[in-house]
């Protein structure tokens, strides 16, 4: 580390005539070549999440800087690659969590699975809610937020891999990295840039905010604080930002975990675009500022060639590249809510396993071919509810998947009273009305089609529909030749 500051320094005096370590307060000259080194790669780390989350182009000062062009000219000349890459897949865990100074602070509070495709430059992401039970070796089935707390409390440091670990085994995929940011360090990172500005899209009230070190306080109501962000264009210090970016509990849509995780993304967005802009990287106070939290803060397994061939691979992606999923308990989600054993509220995998949600991830990226058919297929929309008439796990959400990526539009997925269908059947309630988009699902799910509901199923609706509800245009109620289909 030290050596590759030093040389670092070497080739900024050579190509510019000055170098950082000219404008930062003077210390011993090997403590200032390890500085150097660790805002190179804390700079570029740091860079190379926000595009890859932001989909912000490359095409900005920071890419004209002679010594990051030359870093990255010398990654871009070897034919090294980066975990994953030759699998045309890495999965990076991006994990946040409220550091020592917080009750619980190893817990961790955002888990986003984050999925990059070399071929393609497409980019995925899972928010993964803390309180999913699974089982962890040595530990039985714990919620996995604690699963960073566990593991740093019989090693410290330990925690990212753990977790990393953990989640591999559940879902059946390597996770090659992982980026652990402490939530103090990102309060303090925004305050050193002077705070961030983003558009609040709706106003956000949380009438049950946690006050830090209130958590145990004897009345009840002054454990927590009234957080009220108006909806418009709001500046933000640090302290309030992560609020608005942890707050579980706002009224109305705020508080579900889709507004929480794009409320996530909005921060990092607007972090990135305060950190990048000339006047900010410049001051050799915001420069030592950013060096010394991202010191303490943040922790990884990345090496610095990797980080900045990342950066190099996905500099130029698009808002149109990036894929954002969330595994929650809606009425079409994947998980249900549940009591542990000891009482605690946890969320389960609704099949009773980890077979539909390994199958979403496992179906981020469509395939050649399905991509080829979806371009070549001009499609209507259509709604569809698709009830499971099996007893196979899992195969109706599987089916949701594969409708949603080809434009479907999936309303309901439930299982059908009757599980003894062996072909799939297809109800056209549109009666003929959307010939083009029931062609393409007949003959995508190798389906029988009828016009007119059979009694016991005009029951079994009666009974089921809540007020409210749209009506479908097709009614799918799948047989077991469906899981056959190669979808």
């Amino acid at each position: 580390m030290i050596g590759f500051g030093e040389e670092t320094e070497k080739e900024m005096r050579a190509e510019n005539g000055f170098s950082f370590i000219d404008e930062l307060p003077k210390k011993p000259k090997k403590r200032v070549g390890l500085k150097i080194a660790a805002f190179v790669f804390a700079f570029l780390l740091l860079f190379s999440v926000t595009v890859l989350i932001s989909g912000d182009s490359s095409e900005s000062w920071v890419g004209k800087i002679p010594f990051i062009g030359r870093i990255v000219g010398l990654v871009e000349s070897s034919d090294k690659q980066v975990r994953g890459e030759d699998q045309d897949r890495i999965n990076i865990l991006l994990l946040g969590m409220g550091g020592q100074k917080h009750d619980g602070g190893y817990l961790t509070d955002t888990i986003i699975l984050v999925s990059l495709k070399p071929s393609t430059k497409k980019i995925s992401m899972l928010s993964i809610p803390r309180d999913l039970s699974v089982a962890v070796e040595g530990m039985g089935w714990q919620k996995i937020n604690a699963i960073n707390a566990f593991a740093e409390s019989k090693k410290d440091g330990s925690g990212g891999e753990a977790l990393s670990q953990a989640l591999s085994d559940v879902l059946d995929i390597p996770i090659h990295y992982y980026i652990r940011v402490d939530f103090n360090g990102f309060v303090n990172i925004v305050d050193i840039l002077g705070g961030v500005e983003l558009e609040v899209e709706n106003t956000l009230e949380d009438y049950h905010y946690p006050i830090s070190g209130q958590e145990d306080n004897e009345d009840y109501y002054s454990r927590f604080e009234h957080l009220y962000i108006e909806k418009g264009w709001q500046k933000m210090d640090g302290t309030l930002a992560l609020k608005y970016a942890r707050s579980r509990y706002a009224s109305g849509i705020e508080g579900s975990d889709f507004a929480r995780a794009r409320r996530q993304q909005k921060i990092i967005q607007a972090v990135k675009e305060k950190l990048l802009k000339t006047e900010n990287f410049f001051k050799p106070t915001v420069i030592s500022g950013l060096i010394s939290e991202l010191n303490e803060s943040l922790s990884f397994n990345l090496k610095i060639w990797e980080a900045i061939k990342l950066w190099q691979m996905f500099k130029d992606v698009g808002d149109s590249d990036i894929s954002n999923y969330v595994l929650d308990d809606r009425p079409n989600g994947l998980l249900v809510a549940s009591r542990s054993e000891a009482g605690a509220y946890i969320l389960t995998p609704r099949s009773g396993d980890f077979t539909e949600i390994k199958y979403l991830i496992n179906n981020f990226f469509p395939k050649e071919e399905q991509l080829k058919a979806m371009e070549s297929e001009s499609q209507e929309s259509a709604k569809v509810e698709i009830k499971n008439g099996t007893w196979i796990n899992g195969l109706a959400s599987q089916t949701a998947i594969d409708l949603e990526n080809k434009n479907f539009d999936v309303l309901k997925v439930s299982n059908c009273s009757r599980r003894d269908f062996k072909d799939t059947v297809i109800y056209d309630l549109t009666y003929g009305g959307k010939n083009e988009a029931l062609k393409y699902i007949r003959d995508f799910l190798q389906a029988e089609v009828y016009f007119d509901l059979p009694l016991w199923l005009i029951e079994d609706i009666k009974n089921e529909v809540n007020e409210g509800e749209e009506r479908p245009d097709f009614l799918v109620i799948l047989g077991e030749r469906a899981s056959k289909v190669g979808f």
